[in-house]
């Protein structure tokens, strides 16, 4: 059979997915990109007999290369992925796909136009075998109705945005680059549908830095069956990095931990909780990789479809219009659905 040929753009986090696409017997990768030349040559020398290229469009034009992974900085997502779509490239994109509502439109307009483009995002979360369990936990109904779920998105490496590349970009969304991976977690945990969004922000820990915009983000969402959400994305947080979870049901509430997490059954404060243990996050970035791949070869849906990454993005962009305009507004799934579009 003969392989599907990847190119990697971006090794950052990109060189993680190289380990992943390596783990299915259909890929190779056969081209390595990133902006930095000593980055670049220094990876590649882990890799002999993989080209090497600073230009991104060297990948994502090439007639011989089948899927492409864009880890490049943010704020050159859109305009690779719109090149991969009109040549025909599967795409797997690390978070956010993009930084601006009307380009996630114009994505979901031209992937109607090629469909034979499977394209999915690494929201790599729904990968913690701790909270695949919870899910499972959730639809089993242990937890009873869920009425209330929190999830805080705890950087811990504020140095990032204060002397690395998000605080040289025009924009840069802590809700968009760190906070969507909360915001996908609950709306697949729960399987419900967002409708409003209020938000608020403050750059108070990068007051006496460069660092232009909110560091930290925190949002109240109004989901259709009455459940009340709160996400934030903590950049300036003393605090390691750690996704922060609670789930409040009916029956039961779930608190996650750094080592363990804890359902309680009970409000006796004397009633011990029953301790999980599976482990957390317990998962390596290239992990999803494996779905995308097989989602390529036999046509199903990958781990993360089309459709989900769409409505995580759209409960980001509906915080970022709530952000900047002080005001509550609805979470629109598709162009026609805003008013002031």
């Amino acid at each position: 059979m003969k392989k599907l040929k990847v190119g990697i753009i971006g090794l950052g986090v990109g060189e993680q997915h190289i380990a992943g696409y390596r783990k299915h017997p259909a890929c190779e990768v056969v081209s390595l990109c990133d902006c930095s030349p000593e980055k670049l040559y220094a990876i590649g020398k882990k890799y002999p007999g993989v080209t090497l290229t600073q230009t991104a469009h060297d990948i994502l034009c090439h007639p011989d290369i089948d899927i492409v992974s864009i880890a490049s900085y943010d704020n050159y997502h859109y305009e690779q992925i719109v090149t991969g779509i009109e040549h025909g490239k599967h795409l797997f994109i690390e978070k956010p796909l993009c930084l601006f509502e009307e380009e996630l439109w114009h994505i979901q307009q031209l992937l109607l136009q090629h469909p034979e483009v499977v394209l999915s995002s690494n929201l790599i979360l729904r990968m913690s075998p701790r909270f695949r369990a919870l899910r499972n936990r959730i639809q089993a109904g242990v937890l009873g109705e869920v009425y209330s779920i929190e999830g805080d998105y705890l950087y811990g490496r504020i140095h990032k945005i204060h002397h690395g590349w998000r605080g040289t970009l025009p924009y840069y969304s802590v809700m968009l680059g760190g906070g969507v991976h909360m915001v996908d977690l609950i709306l697949w945990l729960t399987g419900d549908t967002p409708c409003e969004v209020t938000a608020y922000g403050n750059r108070i820990a990068s007051q006496h830095t460069a660092f232009r915009f909110h560091d930290f983000v925190v949002a109240l969402i109004k989901f259709h069956s009455g459940m009340i959400g709160k996400i934030s994305a903590n950049f300036g947080c003393v605090h390691p990095h750690f996704h922060s979870l609670s789930v409040y049901g009916t029956r039961a509430t779930f608190v996650n931990g750094p080592e363990v997490a804890t359902l309680r059954h009970s409000r006796d404060p004397d009633a011990a909780p029953e301790l999980l243990t599976e482990p957390y996050p317990g998962m390596q970035k290239g992990d999803l990789i494996y779905s995308f791949v097989e989602s390529i070869l036999q046509g199903t849906p990958p781990e993360v479809s089309v459709q989900d990454i769409v409505a995580t993005m759209s409960v980001c962009f509906a915080i970022e219009r709530a952000l900047h305009t002080g005001t509550t507004v609805p979470v629109c799934f598709s162009e026609g659905e805003r008013s002031d579009a």
